[in-house]
């Protein structure tokens, strides 16, 4: 065998093995890299509360967390309904019986208005290879062993007043761990040395925020950042309050902003096309950004923008090649063209509201509703629907799904399922 051969099988193994891990573990909010994209295939497209359940497990107290996967275990944040007490649970993946249950945090007075608005144990965990990061934002942060479901660090110094509740779930980068506290009182991003739990850096929101400075409700923010690379340089996309913000990764530096109107911003942004996709939060209007520029670049570096029909405050859209598809949050799902703008195409779907971020593998996506039940549509210029699927058990399913194996991880108001063809 020549060198070359030899150089290119094992590039094939590390790429076989790099798919493999990419299928079988589900990372983060939305899946590795936050796109909604999973590499898995043999996904069911079509499930019940008696067809293609694999296990079905009680799940205590009260969360709007996605589950993350990881090798044997699923993870996933609870907390008493009135947010007196925090937990980190862990599923062993086969079977769904509950491994570890750990209280992290006990909060003596916490913030009534989350009850009305959210719930205590919102944001999503970040999980790798030994370790989850888990995070409720102002109440406290946390790394842990994911052997031993022992804390490795904590931080409870980091606080903000969420208002509504957090949203925003932690992203990691390299050796950071990046958290986002858009709050009605403070707002910043900071980034911890993931293996210490110490700062590295700390950027301040600084922005002009127009007419939304004078009230902290519309000056909060619940989106969670993307990390994205321009140039071989790695830009942080983060939405505020009347601004879609790029900061240096490594630094926290502000490299150019984009202003507008809007304010609470939660979906996730997107990148394809050379263009960044920022959803701006209760306007829904979207936004295509060329990432290339510095300073203040709204009337410099846009593509295009405007309010588009499918829009939603919460569902985070999703990109598939040029097309964007996305779903409101009173179940109107809509098709853009990511290079112009242009609607495509409206349609309704099923279910009567949507939280949950619309998911696309094995050449189709999936839309998930807060009743529990899902639409199944094939990506493409014309709307046309696959599947309809119910949970009886699915009520208030506002947490988007997670994708590891040939399996759906669904979480409900007091249940987890994992969904496999059977």
């Amino acid at each position: 065998m020549n060198r070359w051969m030899q150089t290119a099988l094992v590039l094939g193994t590390l790429l076989g093995v790099s798919a493999n891990r990419a299928e079988e573990n589900w990372t983060e909010f939305r899946g590795p890299g936050g796109t909604g994209h999973s590499d898995a295939t043999s996904l069911p497209r079509e499930w019940s509360e008696t067809k293609n359940v694999v296990w079905k497990t009680a799940i205590h107290g009260k969360g709007w967390s996605s589950p993350v996967v990881w090798g044997k275990q699923v993870w996933l944040t609870t907390g008493t309904p009135d947010g007196k007490e925090l937990f980190v649970l862990c599923l062993d993946r086969e079977t769904g019986k509950i491994e570890h249950d750990v209280k992290l945090f006990t909060v003596e007075k916490p913030d009534e208005l989350w009850m009305k608005f959210n719930s205590y144990a919102s944001p999503t965990p970040v999980i790798e290879e030994g370790r989850i990061y888990v995070t409720f934002g102002t109440y406290g942060t946390a790394c842990l062993d994911t052997k031993t479901a022992k804390p490795l660090w904590v931080r409870n110094d980091l606080h903000c007043n969420h208002w509504r509740g957090a949203g925003s779930s932690p992203i990691v980068h390299g050796n950071l761990l990046i958290l986002t506290h858009d709050g009605y009182d403070v707002r910043y991003l900071v980034a911890l040395d993931k293996k210490t739990g110490q700062t590295v850096w700390k950027s301040e929101r600084n922005h002009d925020f127009g007419k939304n400075g004078k009230d902290g409700d519309s000056m909060k923010g619940f989106s969670t950042p993307i990390v994205i690379d321009v140039a071989g340089k790695h830009q942080l996309i983060t939405p505020a309050s009347s601004a879609a913000v790029s900061l240096d990764a490594a630094t926290g530096k502000p490299l150019w902003l984009v202003s507008y109107p809007s304010h609470s911003p939660a979906a996730r942004s997107l990148y394809g096309n050379g263009l960044v996709y920022v959803t701006t939060g209760a306007e829904r209007e979207i936004i295509a950004i060329r990432p290339d520029g510095k300073g203040d670049v709204t009337s410099s570096h846009i593509a295009w923008r405007g309010k588009r029909k499918g829009i939603g405050h919460k569902p985070s859209p999703v990109l598939v090649d040029d097309l964007i598809f996305s779903v409101d949050d009173n179940a109107t799902a809509g098709c853009i063209d990511a290079k112009t703008g242009e609607q495509v195409w409206v349609n309704r779907v099923t279910g009567p509201a949507f939280s949950a971020s619309p998911l696309y593998a094995d050449g189709v996506i999936y839309f998930f509703a807060e009743d529990g039940s899902a639409t199944v549509i094939q990506p493409g210029r014309e709307y046309k629907e696959i599947a309809k699927n119910k949970l009886d058990g699915g009520k208030e399913c506002k947490q988007t799904p997670a994708i590891a194996g040939k399996s759906f991880f669904i979480r409900t108001e007091s249940n987890l399922y994992r969904i496999e063809q059977k």
